[in-house]
């Protein structure tokens, strides 16, 4: 990573040149969000364990700066989104990040399971709906993807309402056999 210009508006850190600097800049939002501190909150009042629009914001312009935007979200931009859904125990964005959320986790799941997935300007913004292009792709959905979802969902404190109903369609339509344990992945009664 370069040094900072002057008149930078980011450190070089927040601005991805790839998948792997995408997922490290949004590592620095989840601490930001953690703590209330860093580079993320600065010039303003943010409290540790809030998510506001401010950090949402902050995602969507890693997520969709130009040099990964024609990428696929890649696992480890997904884990770690998820981590910030997980530290996040105030939210002020509107659910802007819960749709944020499902929308990175679905453009990786089908990608992952060897799908087309439209840029990340286009599958990620909030005028996109998620319908208009995942569920298509929900009968090629890899199961080992499903699992990989409902693991990371399995006993966090947020349950992410979007992100749960994306998945009872993937396994609905794909993975069948699971759709028994999805009382106990998703903590909900059936």
């Amino acid at each position: 990573m370069s040094a900072v210009a002057p008149n930078s508006v980011e450190p070089p850190s927040l601005e991805p040149s790839c998948r792997d600097t995408a997922a490290h800049a949004l590592t620095i939002v989840r601490d930001g969000v953690i703590t209330g501190e860093g580079p993320t909150t600065k010039g303003r009042v943010h409290f540790s364990r809030s998510l506001d629009a401010d950090d949402t914001a902050w995602c969507t312009r890693i997520l969709t700066a130009a040099a990964v935007n024609d990428q696929p979200i890649s696992r480890a931009e997904a884990e770690v989104l998820f981590e910030i859904n997980e530290a996040a125990t105030e939210r002020t964005d509107g659910g802007r990040f819960d749709d944020l959320l499902a929308k990175a986790v679905a453009h990786y799941a089908a990608n992952a399971s060897g799908l087309p997935v439209p840029p990340r300007s286009v599958a990620l913004s909030p005028d996109t709906d998620i319908e208009s292009w995942a569920p298509s792709y929900a009968a090629k959905v890899n199961s080992e993807m499903l699992e990989w979802i409902a693991g990371q969902m399995r006993g966090k404190r947020h349950n992410n309402r979007r992100l749960m109903a994306m998945v009872a369609t993937f396994l609905g339509a794909t993975a069948l056999p699971l759709a028994g344990q999805l009382p106990n992945v998703f903590d909900i009664g059936m």
